[in-house]
């Protein structure tokens, strides 16, 4: 997938400044995609020269003025193109994983400590993501909300990102625990 594709889905509800996409990034696509602000506002250049969104000024009396993007025919019609190719597997990248491989010969305690780092991370986004998931669905309970909802592809994505979340600490708890008791084994001896 290319940034393009994450900045078009991003676009489909509503008109977006840059600040607002880099804001939407970081809130809801993040789980899935990550790009820095400065990449968003490169992607929205290439996108509006190649008229797969469009860009109008907006003038603001107290502030400078921004423009506001919009997903056209044609990015519609790129999105389309991308949702119907077919997609690679996801393969995971995280240095802590090749720093648990190495356990069992370097000093776990250090792994120990950024596994608690982890878990107070993946608490934290996970949170958000019920909060986000909360403020999406408004009064319906999520059932409902997904047999009826106006647009659920964000509450879905929203909701891998949250059990991505969960699994991940899940996994790190359980591998700080099986450090920890072989590290007071090793004491004991």
């Amino acid at each position: 997938m290319a940034l393009r594709h994450a900045v078009l889905a991003a676009l489909l509800d509503e008109e977006l400044s840059g600040y607002q996409l880099a804001k939407a990034f970081d809130t809801g696509v993040a789980n899935f995609w990550h790009a820095l602000p400065q990449q968003l506002y490169a992607e929205l250049a290439k996108l509006e020269a190649e008229g797969l969104i469009s860009g109008r000024e907006v003038v603001q009396d107290t502030r400078p003025n921004k423009r506001l993007f919009q997903v056209t025919a044609a990015g519609l019609a790129e999105l389309e193109r991308f949702t119907a190719a077919a997609t690679k597997p996801s393969v995971i990248r995280d240095d802590l994983l090749v720093k648990v491989q190495a356990a069992d010969h370097v000093d776990p305690r250090a792994l120990i400590a950024q596994l608690a780092q982890r878990i107070a991370f993946a608490e934290a986004k996970a949170e958000l993501f019920e909060a986000l998931l909360r403020k999406m669905r408004g009064e319906r309970g999520e059932e409902e909300f997904l047999r009826h909802g106006a647009r659920i592809g964000p509450y879905l994505t929203c909701l891998r990102g949250l059990e991505f979340e969960r699994a991940n600490r899940a996994w790190y708890e359980r591998i700080t625990t099986i450090l920890s008791e072989r590290l007071a084994d090793r004491a004991e001896r």
